[in-house]
């Protein structure tokens, strides 16, 4: 499986969009800030959307195609399937918090 996902910070203020074919353990590097860069910069580590695909080739197509959308437009998204833009990872993977 592959996954979309869509990362931000306690504030909801920055956004990550990203694509991995482990979702569980790129949630936890970037919880535990073991990736260097952006996310570690601005302490992204908050799931709040991913999509699943059997393809990476879907999976990369739509990673861009999000990456190319305006914040509105993003926000909207994760709004509609998670309005309280809580932290997704805390009920899919409570072991690694």
């Amino acid at each position: 499986m592959y996954y979309t996902y869509i990362i931000t910070n306690s504030t909801n203020k920055v956004m990550y969009i990203g694509v991995t074919n482990d979702l569980k353990r790129r949630i936890y590097e970037h919880k535990h800030h073991l990736l260097d860069g952006f996310t570690k910069k601005y302490h992204i580590d908050k799931l709040v959307y991913y999509e699943q695909f059997n393809d990476i080739r879907i999976a990369i197509a739509r990673e861009k195609e999000l990456k190319g959308w305006l914040r509105k437009r993003k926000d909207d998204l994760v709004q509609a399937k998670n309005p309280q833009w809580n932290d997704l990872s805390a009920t899919l993977f409570p072991e690694i918090l």
